[in-house]
């Protein structure tokens, strides 16, 4: 099957909530724009899973590497200093990784989509 004809099936996981957005936010794109949109969104892209490993990280070796990860560089030098707010902050990132997830990669989506547009 080609990745084009189901693209969502190549985003290791992905949810559905995100596969959705990704439906509705591609609709108005044609079949090279959306190629294109695949293309960049899949190098920008963070799965929750990676995000859950980085953030059990902060437990271990360094608080934040989950922030920096995700391209807050303020908050991974807040957690860094503060050992992750004292481990509370990263017990919250442990139980809201997916959310995090989520809405960085909802802006990576956004990012992507301009680009494909411009392509035009």
């Amino acid at each position: 099957m080609d990745m084009y004809q189901n693209p969502h099936m190549a985003f290791p996981g992905i949810t559905p909530e995100e596969m959705g957005f990704l439906q509705q936010g591609t609709a108005d794109l044609d079949e090279e724009q959306k190629k294109y949109f695949y293309m960049v969104y899949s190098s920008k892209r963070k799965n929750p899973q990676d995000l859950l490993l980085f953030t059990l990280l902060g437990f271990v070796v360094v608080a934040g590497v989950q922030r920096f990860v995700i391209g807050q560089v303020g908050m991974g030098l807040l957690y860094l200093f503060t050992g992750g707010f004292c481990l509370i902050g990263t017990i919250v990132d442990l139980i809201n990784n997916k959310t995090l997830a989520n809405d960085f990669n909802r802006q990576m989506a956004y990012e992507s989509y301009q680009m494909a547009k411009m392509r035009s």
